[in-house]
């Protein structure tokens, strides 16, 4: 994905079946090129008519929506965080994966959840608790504390100013196809096909960002 407008949808990093058998090829075929191409488009033909906007990169356009012309406020934080969601969440697929979290983002969830499987059952209770369309992630929040959080539709950390380092998409598009309407099924196979590399790699990137 290039930084800014006009967005493009690059090719996955992986083949549309390398998740099988968690995540079957049509699904991620129809969430890449049709959901996240979807967005891609109206967003991009929101900021057509804004050549002021059209170098700010997404990431800026998501956390600064309220400085936004009021009239495309709205389209800007849907798709813009449309975008940012879907191609957040692709990148931190893996297959065949670790699989148990690494580095010093697997310690730091050890110390502030107690073990992996303490923050697993958190992670999936909150995933479950999403009402309807959303997402939950694995976020630093201002204090640089790891925390578990949701968001509905196509919200995103930023405001709420948390760092996102991990997220799972609990839209029914995401899944349907393969696990009906058994969410937490999803949510079991997705674990399998974490990307705890890209996600340790996020961690990083954090302190990186505040030194």
């Amino acid at each position: 994905m290039n930084e800014h407008y006009k967005f493009v949808n690059t090719p996955l990093p992986y083949a549309y079946h390398a998740m099988e058998p968690y995540i079957d090829e049509k699904t991620m075929h129809l969430h890449h090129e049709r959901h996240l191409q979807a967005y891609i488009d109206n967003l991009n033909n929101t900021l057509s008519k804004y050549s002021q906007f059209q170098h700010w990169t997404l990431e800026q356009l998501i956390v600064n929506v309220p400085s936004l012309p009021a009239d495309i406020q709205t389209s800007v934080k849907n798709n813009g965080g449309g975008v940012f969601n879907h191609q957040f969440y692709f990148s931190n697929l893996s297959n065949p994966t670790s699989s148990l979290p690494v580095g010093i983002l697997g310690e730091a969830i050890k110390k502030e959840f107690g073990s992996y499987l303490s923050f697993k059952n958190q992670f999936k209770t909150a995933a479950l608790s999403v009402f309807g369309s959303g997402y939950a992630w694995l976020a630093v929040n201002a204090a640089g504390q790891l925390t578990i959080m949701t968001t509905q539709n196509q919200d995103t950390p930023f405001p709420l100013g948390m760092f996102p380092i991990l997220n799972i998409d609990v839209w029914e598009h995401a899944y349907y196809l393969k696990h009906y309407n058994l969410r937490a099924d999803y949510i079991d196979d997705w674990f399998h096909i974490v990307n705890w590399n890209r996600a340790n790699q996020s961690y990083i990137r954090y302190f990186d960002l505040t030194l």
